[in-house]
Parts: structure tokens; sequence; C-alpha cells
């Protein structure tokens, strides 16, 4: 919501600073995302006088001015404007001046070998529209020397605060204005709103054509005809205002509108009786029925959605767009001017399905004011009179006003239980009063009716939390919790929480980046990666594209990759721990660690090195990320079993299912399919884990066994390589296990340093090649000590595998 000061102060007599408003306005609720002032951004430009433009010696397209400043003598510059002549009055801009439309800081310098010592600016250059085909030229009357901004009327500020979706009342300017006086900050004067009296019955008439059950769906609707208008551009005043915010002048009819909306909250629409045909009619919309709307698209409409018709056919989706066929324009004279009421809920839902964000839907769908309806219509009448002339009919109102909230009870120390802070009656009670509250009523209990435009409170903690928010946040004292004698604080986190955060950290600490991505995906894709059911599918998804919850985190960051890779960053290392759903059960929900590499993003850095070519990422990168993870969190993995082949995303001969035992698989790693690759229109390859963290083993209560003091050993350890010939379809880390077995007293570690298929191999078969260290404990280890335990490695491989020795 957007606003300037000088709007503000036609609802709130203030001397306050902006910055005070500011300051305020966060505190109450309202929190202020940005102010613009362009008196200050724009404080070095002024009005310029060209006491002479002529031709520049060395450029067909350059004139050279010399400009009077208003102060000292009259200065050279260099403009390459085809609107630059002698004795115009233009903006100039000194050297040092900073020129926001080119993001750059202007200096002296020389142009074509003449100089050049500042700037004559286009609205472009100053950021104030698109024009940049000249330089601005300003009237005869403007003073030389004045401040640009102050002369053009910039000099007011354009606040913008965030609205949350409870507060519909402070998307007008009146209501915000309503909240500052409560905070403290002036008076209100809004002015009241004098009715209309119309001097001729309105010759179109209102009919509501709603079901019983259905009218709620249009609870009031009101309309007048004023005849005899001049639908011209609007008064600077009001599209100076309009602009201000970031709308663009329409023609006068559409511009009060605008201004009603933004300042009332209070949207209306207006259409040129000339091209509406008989009564008005609101009723469902008929299968099939289509309209095209002011923003030019049609729409085909379903009878979820309400319009407003006439004999012609719809006129109007209600609440949201109106039609182009009944639009005002300048040939606009008589004009018919609706101000109704809608339901919120079907606003909403018939928004979304026609993907159609408008001013009217935005507030319609949070809730105006009801009792406002006819005043409304009243106020937009009486500023259609003054600005386009003409004459008004009376209203004609179809409908009634829903009834007013019932009173709620509210006791004075409610304020205390709920917030901590003990404030006096009266204070709560001024709050409440001057938010539009009534309170009725003496003693320790009272009762408390909501304003009409306040739908969003309707119980005793909601008022508590409005006497909060203008008492003020600040005030309520942070108490720490009282501690337990004697007794020692257990633990708050859960062991999922734990290992939910450690992940986090330990990924992070590998040179991977954290990702956020969004917990539903498109059907196709939740097929891919084991999901689709339809459980799992939303009944109303926000978009076509985000209809399943997601099986899997691997889909939102495969695409997330794919976005960093299209523009330019394809070496990606990412991860994610978030939920995931397996079914629409509870124990279905599970938190889930995944991490994607692409690229060369491997752990020890990503790109071309001087000292070699970059190495792809591969399928062990994923498993040294995976086995990472599991010795951060604490996971024992001597029972770990690593089973080839994965889920269905994973490339069947480049992946494995990591598992304690046939039913306690906990995830998998490896290269992601082609095929899901190519579903995804994604370029690999790319690796990716996935872990549950709620399947994996929980640690033991208490330790069954307590840990060995460290002892090293003071004797020199030996290491001796073994190259064997086995089975192809031989895993290498079975082969590290029967080695380590060989001779657990000597034997401190087994690790696999080289593959080998190829020439001197036979086909089916494959060398691997194993490095084992012996330890020695009590004494240095003889010659003959050491082939006798390489001689039972030998043996135990032949006995297992029928491997031999490599030659």
């Amino acid at each position: 919501m957007k606003f300037t000061l000088s709007w503000l102060k036609d609802h709130l007599d203030t001397t306050d600073s902006v910055d005070a408003i500011s300051e305020a306005l966060t505190r109450v609720g309202l929190e202020v995302e940005g102010v613009e002032d362009k008196a200050k951004a724009l404080a070095a430009f002024t009005i310029a006088y060209v006491v002479e433009a002529k031709q520049h010696p060395n450029a067909d397209r350059l004139r050279v001015c010399m400009v009077d400043t208003g102060v000292g003598e009259p200065v050279q510059v260099v403009c390459g404007a085809p609107n630059a002549r002698t004795g115009m009055k233009s903006v100039f801009s000194p050297p040092g001046t900073y020129i926001p439309g080119k993001d750059i800081t202007l200096g002296k310098g020389v142009i074509r070998g003449v100089e050049s010592n500042g700037m004559l600016c286009s609205a472009a250059e100053l950021q104030l529209s698109e024009d940049h085909d000249g330089i601005i030229d300003l009237p005869e009357d403007a003073p030389v020397g004045q401040s640009y901004a102050a002369y053009a009327g910039l000099s007011d500020p354009v606040i913008e605060i965030a609205v949350t979706p409870n507060r519909a009342d402070a998307l007008g300017v009146s209501g915000i204005a309503r909240d500052l006086v409560a905070a403290g900050l002036g008076k209100l004067k809004t002015p009241s709103v004098q009715p209309v009296r119309g001097s001729f019955p309105c010759p179109v008439g209102v009919k509501l054509e709603l079901a019983p059950d259905d009218k709620a769906l249009c609870p009031a609707f009101g309309l007048r005809l004023v005849r005899g208008v001049k639908n011209g551009p609007s008064p600077d005043w009001l599209q100076a205002r309009l602009r201000a915010v970031g709308l663009r002048p329409i023609n006068a009819l559409v511009d009060i509108t605008n201004v009603m909306t933004l300042d009332r909250n209070r949207p209306l629409h207006v259409f040129d009786a000339a091209k509406v045909k008989g009564d008005l009619v609101v009723r469902r919309a008929r299968e099939g029925e289509s309209i095209v709307a002011l923003d030019g698209k049609t729409y085909t409409l379903t009878d979820e959605q309400v319009v407003i018709v006439d004999e012609a056919g719809v006129e109007s989706i209600a609440g949201i767009m109106g039609g182009q066929a009944s639009g005002c324009d300048e040939g606009t004279t008589d004009v018919l001017v609706e101000s109704a009421l809608w339901d919120p809920l079907n606003i909403a839902r018939s928004g979304r399905a026609l993907g159609i964000n408008s001013d009217a839907r935005y507030r319609f769908e949070r809730g105006v004011d009801p009792e406002f309806c006819r005043p409304g219509l009243d106020l937009a009448t009486a500023l259609i009179l003054q600005l386009c002339g003409g004459e008004a009919s009376e209203m004609v109102f179809a409908g009634e006003l829903p009834e007013s909230a019932p009173a709620i009870d509210l006791p004075w120390s409610e304020v205390k239980r709920l917030t901590g802070l003990d404030l006096p009656v009266a204070e709560m009670e001024r709050a409440l009063t001057s938010l539009g509250f009534h309170v009725s009523g003496a003693g320790e209990q009272v009762k408390v009716t909501a304003p009409s435009w306040r739908a969003d409170v309707g119980g005793k903690a909601d008022l508590v939390e409005e006497i909060l928010r203008i008492a003020g946040l600040d005030r309520v004292v942070s108490t720490p919790l009282p501690r337990i004698k004697g007794e020692v604080i257990k633990p708050v986190l859960t062991v999922l929480q734990k290992r939910t955060r450690g992940a986090k950290r330990l990924l992070a600490s590998r040179g991977m980046v954290e990702a956020v991505t969004w917990s539903f995906i498109s059907h196709d894709q939740a097929t891919l990666f084991g999901g689709g059911s339809p459980a799992l599918t939303l009944a109303n998804p926000i978009a076509a594209d985000l209809s399943d919850m997601r099986p899997s985190l691997l889909p939102g960051l495969i695409r997330a990759s794919q976005a960093n890779a299209d523009r330019g960053l394809g070496d990606v290392a990412i991860f994610e721990v978030g939920q995931i759903f397996q079914s629409d059960a509870p124990e279905g929900q599970l938190i889930a660690a995944t991490g994607l590499r692409r690229g060369t993003a491997r752990l020890e850095g990503a790109g071309r090195h001087w000292d070699g070519a970059a190495k792809p990422v591969d399928a062990f990168d994923a498993k040294a990320d995976v086995m990472a993870l599991l010795a951060g969190l604490g996971v024992p993995t001597g029972g770990l079993q690593v089973v080839p082949g994965g889920p269905a995303w994973a490339h069947p001969g480049r992946s494995a299912t990591l598992r304690f035992g046939p039913k306690g698989v906990i995830g998998a790693f490896g290269e992601v399919h082609p095929r899901v690759l190519k579903a995804l229109d994604v370029k690999g390859p790319l690796v990716a884990f996935e872990i549950h963290l709620d399947a994996l083993p929980l640690p033991k209560a208490k330790p069954t066994k307590v840990k060995p003091k460290l002892a090293l050993s003071g004797f020199q350890p030996v290491t001796r390589d073994f190259a064997f010939i086995v089975d192809k379809a031989t895993a290498a880390g079975e082969m590290v296990k029967s080695a380590q077995n060989a001779d657990r007293a000597l034997i401190s570690d087994v690790s696999v340093f080289d593959l080998y298929e190829g020439a001197g191999v036979e086909p089916g078969k494959k060398s691997v090649a194993l490095a084992v260290t012996l330890q020695p404990v009590e004494k240095t280890l003889t010659e003959a000590e050491i082939e006798a335990v390489g001689a039972k490695i030998v043996a135990e491989m032949a006995k297992r595998y029928g491997a031999a020795l490599r030659g």
C-alpha cells in the first residue's frame, strides 16, 4: 500500500516528520517497507536558462549551450538533445551530481574537443517518466536557480507499508490515519460524507437474481446515474496523486474510482450508461459465458463466478473487473456508478480461477466496510459532480446490509493475563475508542462492539491484541523462566530436531549451499520420484504445475541447479533439509536431507585449475557426502549395507541403496537417471543423495560399553599393497571387510586405491588393489611376521572370492 505524505494529511492533522510517522506505523503493525523522497534524490537539480545554443564544431548532433544556473557566470554544457535551443528553460545538474536514470555520477568532461561543465536533463534521466527524446522543456515563468523538485511538486514523500491480510481497513489512507491517531500522532480530520440528493429517479434498475443460499454472494448493491458529465483528463492534483503511488491516470471517471479505492478502501465501478441495455442483474455466470474485460483479455466463465449482466450479456465480473463493452471513455456523457458488497471467499476463488489480480479483487477478498457502501457511492458522486459536472439521480439500492457484529465481553484483566502488561483501564479504553470500537459498561468487565470496518475482530483475544499494538510491544518486559532449584534442565530439542539442524550445518561445511524449494510439484514430476497418488493431490493448487505434495526433495533441487546453469553457474552444490510426503497419514510425512552436485562442484572445489583438467562429479562424490553426513550425525555405520542399485530416479548402474538390514532402508545415492533428466528438461550429469532422517537408528539411551581410552602405538606402521584378480561382479567393499578380518589385531586400515579392467586382465574380470596398513603394538614386526599376515589376506581372498594375486 502506497500513499503520499500530503494525501495522509488530508485525513491527519499532524506536524510530525516522515521519520516519526514511519516509526509509528511500524510500531502499530503497519510495517514501513520504504520511503521514497524525490526531494532528497533530486536536491542538486535546479532550473536553468539557456542563454545561447549553437552547433558543436566537431559533431552534427551536439550543441554547445551557455547555461545561466542562477549562480555566478553562465556555464558551458555540451548537449545532444534535439530540442536544446536558445531561450529555453530546463533542468541543470552540476558536476558531482548522481544521475539516477543513468546510474552515474556526473563529472567535468571534454566531449569531441569541447569542455562540458554539467548536464541538461531529460525526464528519463531523473526517473520521472520514460521520455528520453529530449531535455525537460519548462515554461517561461519557471524561476531560474530554484530547486526543480520543489518547483515540480516532487517534495512529497511516498510511504509504502506492508498490510497483513487481516487489516483490510489499512488498505485505505483514512484507515491508516486512524491508526496513527490512536498511536498519538495528531488528530483525525477525515471529512464526513454528505448525502447527495438526486434530482430525478434512476432510470436503470437493479435485480439480485440469486438463490436463497447465494444471498451472501451479493448482500447489497447501490447504483446511481449521473448525466451530462464531461469526461476528460482529471485535474493535475489527482493525476499527480495517482502517479506518485504507481497508477497511470486514464480519465476523470476512472481516476475517481481509483482514488476512492485507495483513499477509503471502497472499490467502485462506472458503466457508460449509453452502452448498458436495460436493467442490471446480479447472478451466477452461466457455463461458457465470456467477457472481454477492461484489460483487453477474453475470459470464459463458469457458474462459480458472479457477474453483472444486462439485456446484451455480461457487463462485469462482479468485484473483480469490468467489461470493455460498457467502459467509460472521453465520449461518455451519462455514467452509472456502482457500489456493492461481494462475498470475500467467492471473489478470491473467482479471481484465482480466472488469473485476474486487480485492486478491486485485492480489497474485496479481504473484506471492505459494509456500512460505507452507501456513503461511498455518495462520495464518488460528489467527486464526479465536482470534477466532471452533470446531474445526479436518486440512489437505487438492492439487498440489505449485514447486521452489526455482536458485542464482545472483555474483562480488563485479560490484557495482563495474555500480554503481561498491567495498563490503566483509562489507557486501554482510550486505545479501543480511538480505533473506532464502542466500549460500554464500567467495572472489571465491559462490552466492546467492533466497528464495521474491523470484520477481523471476533473475540476478546483480538481486542487484547488491539490494545497491545497501540500500547507498544516494546513495553512488554522480557522475563526469563524461573529456574527449578535442585533439578538439571532437560534438553528441549528432540533427536530429529537435533539431526535436522546438524545435517544443515554439516552439509554447509562441505561447500554446499542451502536451498528452499516448493513443497508442491507437478503430477508428472511426483510420479517420476515415486509419488503421484490421489491422496497427495491438492484440492485447490495455487498453480497447475504445483498440484501434488512432493515425495522427494530432488525435483526442486534439480530444477534449481538447471536455473543456475541457465544463468552461467553450472557448477553448483546445493542441499535442502525439509519435509517429504509418502502418504497422507502422519507417519507418511518424513524429514529428508538431500544434496545435489552438478558439473565440477566437488568437495575440493569447482571449476578449472592450472594443475590439471577439472573432473566432473560422480556417484562417489555423493557417497562421500552421505557417509560424512551419517558420521557427523553420530550414526554408527558398522552395520550399514551399501546395496547396488537405487530408486527409480537413480541410474541403475551408478547408484546404491543404504540400509540397516532388508527393512531398514535409510536412503540412496548415485547419478540421476538420464530418463529423469530428459523428463525435467535438465542437462546432466547430476549426482545426488537423499537420506530419511526419521529412518536413522536412534542413539542408545545408555551406552552399553565405555569408550576405550586413546592408546597410541610407538612403533612404525607398515603398509603393503595387494592387487587381486576377481570376478567383475565382486564388490570392492566386501573385499575390504574380508581383508580386515584376516588379522584384526595387526591390521588397522584397508583401503582401495586402484580398479582396473582392460589389457592384461581377462574379460569378465577386474583388478582390485588394496592398501593394507599394519600397526604393531608390542614390538616392531619382522619380515616373516609381515609375510605371514600377507599370506592370511591372500588366503582369505582366495577362499571367499576365488581371487588370485595379479602378476
